[in-house]
Parts: C-alpha cells; structure tokens; sequence
C-alpha cells in the first residue's frame, strides 16, 4: 500500500509543487490550506507522515504539532515542519515540541523528498531479529552494550553507546541538546552535564567511528542526527 502524506500549507503553489514531487515518487498525498481542516481529517485517516507549515491562518503549526503529539491516535505520526522562519529559536521550538525534522523555505523540492523518505525509513525499519539495529555499516546490539563498524568492534564508554543508541533508534531525527541534556538514561553516574559535556561525547564518538563517525551530522547551533552517508 503507498503511504500517505498529509501536506499543510496556505499557499496552493507549494502545495501543488510538493504534491507533483511526492506522486512522483509514489506517495499518495492530501493537501490541506488550514490547520481546522486537517485536524478535522487526521482522526479519521491518521497519515504516515505530515509535512506542516508553521505560519498558517487561524492556528499556527506549532500549535497543530502540540496537539498531534499530545493524542494517542496520532502522537507516532512523524511530522516535518516547513519554515520560512530560519533562526534557532523558531526551529527548536518545533523540534522541541515532538517534530522529527524541518525544512526552511525556499526549499530544494529534491531535499525535501530525501527528507521525507529518510523519515518513511526511520518509522518502517525494524530490527533484525536478533534485538540489534542496524544502520549503514553501523550494527548496535542494545543486549550486550557492542557497536561494529563493516562487522569491525568498536570499543565505547558506556555513555558514548547510550548516545549513539539514541541517534540509532531514531535514525534521521534531530535531538537539540536540550532533548539530549534532560535524557537521564544517557547520563548514569555524571552529576552534571552540560552542552559541551555531549559535544565531547560526539567528537570521541565521531573519532572512534571513523569513516561512520561523518554519519553523526551537527545540525548548527541545534544538535545532533545520525544520518545516512550520501555517495559522491
């Protein structure tokens, strides 16, 4: 069955372009001008995946993305938001609120379509059977605390695991280092942890990966995403 993607945006020109890329690619899509007209549709057909603009009429995306995480029908459905508000703080907010990524208009309809297929992954790869994930050449096995790299052991701290285990598990999300910060289980014994204490933990995980270690993306003055290596 092709998944379904729900478009919300006030501007019919971007709503025809985004549909003309997704159909193109095999999606099916439902576009909607108003926040009150998707939320109207979303309970009765729940989509695999929402591109939302944050500036609409009447209610605003943020406010659209507090309410789809704060429901059980539709708290899984992983959303992207779409910007015309490029700073830091616009962003994080999102982000913060439960959106898996963003997309800053004027957006490259090529990017947004590697976006939205590296989410589809994110929510439909499971794991393999044996309670270990894998991504690219990386291969983590929560049960015994082991990361390989091409099948090669890497040797971590404990926190260092916990981190990438994170990124790993959901595979193309952006975790600010808020996010990150409040996530007691990464943490264990540290008393104290503050941003540089994860930008320290990325770099040695980053030196450790080697050539996977480019997989670990700083968003800039955001965080952290894991994400796939794209061939030159």
């Amino acid at each position: 069955m092709r998944k379904l993607v729900a478009v919300i945006d006030d501007e019919k020109d971007i709503l025809n372009l985004i549909t003309h890329h997704l159909k193109r690619e095999g999606y099916q899509v439902k576009t909607f001008q108003s926040g009150k007209d998707f939320l109207l549709y979303v309970n009765s057909v729940p989509p695999d995946l929402v591109l939302l603009d944050i500036m609409l009429p009447g209610m605003d995306g943020l406010e659209i993305c507090k309410i789809l995480k704060n429901q059980p029908s539709t708290e899984s459905i992983p959303i992207i938001m779409i910007t015309a508000k490029s700073t830091e703080a616009d962003i994080v907010v999102g982000l913060e609120l439960g959106a898996d990524d963003y997309i800053v208009k004027p957006f490259r309809t090529r990017e947004l379509v590697a976006r939205v297929k590296s989410i589809m992954r994110r929510y439909t790869i499971k794991d393999h059977g044996d309670g270990s994930f894998r991504f690219g050449p990386l291969r983590i096995d929560p049960a015994s605390y082991e990361v390989s790299v091409n099948s090669q052991k890497i040797d971590l701290t404990t926190t260092e695991f916990r981190i990438l285990a994170t990124l790993c598990e959901a595979k193309g999300k952006v975790f600010t280092r808020d996010q990150l910060l409040k996530r007691k289980t990464l943490w264990g014994d540290e008393k104290v942890v503050f941003d540089r204490t994860i930008d320290v933990h990325i770099k040695n995980l980053r030196e450790k990966l080697g050539s996977a270690g480019k997989m670990i993306k700083t968003v800039r003055g955001i965080g952290y995403k894991l994400e796939e290596i794209q061939p030159v």
